[in-house]
């Protein structure tokens, strides 16, 4: 299986910068920030008001009413973003279509239904025991979003769901693409998603000193990599890109965006929130995408940072990509579109994988809007700003979360 190649045929997704692939690009590219004060729930005695929601979103405009209401918000996005990339892809399968056996699905997500859980523990201690909904533990648990779109769009092969906090998703595409690899699928609907605007997770994450305050600043809010920033901002939204092993897609004639040629990960083992300092849990998972890809460092072109416009993450990154790539990494372009999203959590590392392969297609970097103050600690260039043409030839994208966990992928044109 050593000859198996894995190609992206489809993408879908639905985030705070846009409902569809096209609308999300188009405002990338120009800069534009999907983040505001926070309208769905009350927040008036949070720290943090604000947050990339994904703004109306009439579910029933996109899925049936009575599968709808079964779902939490999370998986609601996924499934979106997932219908979306398979009719890109033109991937459709009747009831025990042979070719549906060959597909599966790899779902990442960071808390999973935690909109519906709060709603559920609310029933049970204010209303009782009897009024929470025989749908409350499927819609709360992490692994329904992969379970639904193998039921609506009959896929059967292999299903599974990555839960590795704001690295779920890249796992999810990473852990796609083996299975591809070893022969066990031939196509695979890979991707995450979250929907964490809520009451607890904005006190939770709050009080964990991660979020910004800038509540006066929605739009200046997250700031990567820039010596004002003041913690990450919470959005909402999913991706979905499908993953082909490549001679099956080249024999239905189907579009291929890129290849992802290499995927590392590595555990930081050091705390359950922080990175580790000098970023060696980062640069490991980097490198063994590298030697995975079996590229150099000086093959890369473009990094899509995790950049969260934390403090610690992203000087620790900074770091990092120095480790790797030593006195080049002040060539290379480091571009956080966090700076325009938000943080989708699980979902974050998918909806940059789409950013990092269309970037490959049309040869434009997105910029990290809000940069204005350099912080000596991060010295790199990080793309200040305005969107940057390019040649590109590998992409690398960057997803670390808590718990150590570390995630770097590679893609280039197929």
């Amino acid at each position: 299986m050593e000859d198996r190649r894995v190609v992206i045929t489809g993408l879908g997704t639905i985030n705070p910068v846009g409902a569809t692939v096209d609308a999300t690009w188009k405002n990338l590219l120009s800069g534009t920030s999907g983040i505001g004060r926070v309208q769905r729930i009350d927040v008036s005695d949070l720290p943090s008001k604000i947050a990339g929601e994904v703004s109306d979103f009439e579910v029933t405009d996109y899925i049936p009413k009575r599968l709808a209401r079964r779902m939490d918000r999370y998986a609601q996005f996924f499934w979106v973003a997932a219908r979306d990339a398979l009719a890109d892809a033109g991937i459709a399968y009747e009831e025990d279509d042979p070719e549906a056996y060959r597909t599966g699905v790899v779902v990442g997500t960071g808390i999973g239904g935690v909109e519906s859980f709060e709603q559920e523990i609310d029933t049970l201690f204010h209303i009782g025991p009897h009024r929470v909904s025989p749908y409350g533990i499927p819609k709360i648990i992490s692994n329904i979003a992969g379970g639904q779109v193998s039921i609506d769009f009959n896929l059967y092969g292999p299903n599974t769901t990555a839960v590795t906090a704001c690295a779920a998703s890249a796992n999810a595409l990473g852990d796609a693409g083996e299975l591809i690899k070893r022969g066990a699928a031939d196509v695979m609907v890979a991707g995450g998603a979250d929907a964490s605007i809520t009451r607890f997770a904005l006190a939770g994450f709050a009080q964990a000193r991660a979020l910004s305050t800038n509540n006066d600043d929605p739009l200046g809010a997250s700031r990567p990599f820039d010596a004002d920033r003041d913690g990450f901002v919470m959005a909402e939204g999913g991706a979905a890109l499908i993953l082909e092993e490549r001679e099956h897609a080249l024999a239905r004639g189907a579009t291929l965006y890129a290849e992802l040629v290499g995927y590392g990960m590595s555990a930081d083992a050091y705390h359950i929130t922080l990175p580790r300092p000098g970023g060696d849990g980062a640069a490991r998972a980097m490198k063994a995408a590298l030697d995975h890809a079996r590229i150099a460092p000086e093959d890369i072109s473009v990094i899509n940072a995790h950049g969260t416009s934390t403090q610690a993450n992203d000087a620790t990154e900074t770091v990092a990509i120095k480790t790797v790539f030593g006195d080049r990494a002040y060539q290379i372009p480091v571009s956080s579109i966090k700076s325009m999203t938000g943080h989708l959590l699980g979902g974050a590392g998918a909806v940059e994988a789409i950013a990092s392969v269309l970037t490959i297609r049309d040869g434009t970097i997105p910029p990290t809007i809000n940069y204005t103050t350099p912080d000596p600690e991060c010295d790199l260039d990080y793309v200040p700003n305005e969107a940057r043409e390019a040649e590109v030839r590998y992409v690398m994208s960057n997803s670390f979360g808590f718990g150590g966990h570390n995630v770097a992928l590679i893609f280039t044109a197929a």
